[in-house]
């Protein structure tokens, strides 16, 4: 059901009640801006950009999109913005897979990157030099399960490879990164992940951490 809240304009005392628009994710579901019950409307007196967009979580695919504050017109002329909840509802927790395998790495990459908005994630066509290559929509990744950290040369064939295809790339490696591929894929704006035998997958670089918070 659609969220709506009691608003009181604080020029006018004129009370109003607030629903929450709902907005289309590329995932295809709803996404409500979460209403703040216990806040309070507050009168719009300057425009800031920050201040008129908010970082909303869908609930079903956790990705983060930006939409606009909520907002409510009173006929008296006052513009009231609505209080909405800090950062919530959270993405969805990703299943356990704890990593003992090549195929549960890339297990556990094909559900964070169902997580991050990737869709059609399938083997590559193309069999990278080593490890395990994926390609979704817009996109190649490449898992890394092997016991050694992952070396220049890998990210730059990763990176030459999308070039390639006109696609973006993102690097999941079990072990970690040298010190000259991770400063490559930061020049690069290759997000870099590290995969943890529990399954979790962490982001290790910039790229990685914007990727991570805004999804694909």
């Amino acid at each position: 059901m659609p969220q709506s809240l009691a608003v009181r304009c604080p020029a006018c005392r004129r009370a109003h009640r607030y629903t929450a628009p709902s907005y289309p994710c590329a995932c295809g579901a709803p996404v409500v801006p979460p209403l703040d019950k216990q806040g309070v409307a507050t009168r719009v007196v300057h425009r800031a950009w920050q201040e008129d967009w908010i970082t909303v979580p869908c609930g079903s695919c956790g990705r983060r999109g930006q939409w606009p504050r909520p907002e409510l017109g009173c006929p008296c002329g006052t513009v009231l913005r609505i209080p909405v909840t800090a950062d919530a509802p959270e993405r969805p927790a990703l299943p356990s897979v704890t990593i003992r395998t090549a195929r549960d790495a890339v297990t556990a990459v094909v559900l964070y990157m169902h997580r991050l908005g990737y869709g059609g994630i399938r083997r590559a066509d193309r069999r990278p030099p080593s490890g395990i290559g994926l390609a979704g929509r817009g996109v190649l990744a490449h898992v890394d399960p092997s016991a050694r950290p992952a070396t220049l040369r890998d990210v730059e064939c990763l990176w030459l490879t999308a070039m390639t295809e006109s696609v973006g790339c993102l690097y999941f490696s079990l072990t970690g990164y040298t010190k000259e591929s991770h400063t490559r894929a930061d020049t690069l704006g290759i997000p870099l992940f590290l995969l943890e035998r529990s399954g979790t997958v962490t982001p290790v670089n910039p790229p990685a951490d914007q990727l991570d918070g805004s999804g694909a």
